[in-house]
């Protein structure tokens, strides 16, 4: 499948579809995910993204019955890459979104989560990974760059607070080549 990423664990969503005709990947969002918040490493968020995800296991996922939602990745705590949509599709991760006056994010960006929570300091592993990817993304798609890389709550603003405000987005950033 075209636009996966052979050296990290493939998972297929079903939770994807075409981009727009025409429309070329130009931004990369980072957002966070733990289910249950602040639990680490179990299953759960490969169930979420995979839509088997046991909504009666916890009193917390009671909201997530029915949904449909995916990212492109998944960088876990010790910082290994999970891979759930390729590249070139559109996964469902934005939500109602907007850059740059743009609407509808999901078309032309691509979504990696960091396993944590907007209130947690993320492990420099992840970091680490993270920049790898980015440079590969930035390295496969010409108009991404560093200023078109923005957390979830920069393109739902009031509705999203991922990925926090410990992120440390100079770190991050001054890894990136």
């Amino acid at each position: 499948m075209k636009g996966l990423t052979a050296s990290y664990k493939k998972i297929n969503s079903p939770f994807f579809n075409e981009r727009p005709v025409g429309v070329e990947v130009s931004l990369l969002v980072i957002h966070c995910i733990s289910l249950p918040e602040g639990v680490y490493g179990g299953k759960q968020i490969e169930h979420l993204f995979t839509g088997c995800l046991d909504c009666k296991e916890h009193e917390s996922f009671s909201d997530l019955e029915g949904l449909e939602v995916s990212a492109h990745c998944v960088i876990r705590r010790d910082g290994s890459v999970e891979q759930y949509v390729p590249f070139d599709k559109r996964a469902w991760h934005a939500g109602v979104s907007s850059f740059d006056g743009v609407e509808a994010c999901n078309d032309y960006s691509i979504g990696i989560e960091l396993e944590g929570t907007d209130k947690s300091v993320y492990t420099k592993k992840q970091y680490q990974s993270l920049a790898e990817l980015s440079n590969q993304l930035i390295a496969k798609y010409p108009l991404l760059t560093k200023q078109r890389i923005i957390g979830h709550s920069g393109i739902a603003p009031g509705r999203k607070n991922d990925p926090g405000y410990l992120f440390d987005w100079n770190y991050y950033l001054d890894l990136i080549d």
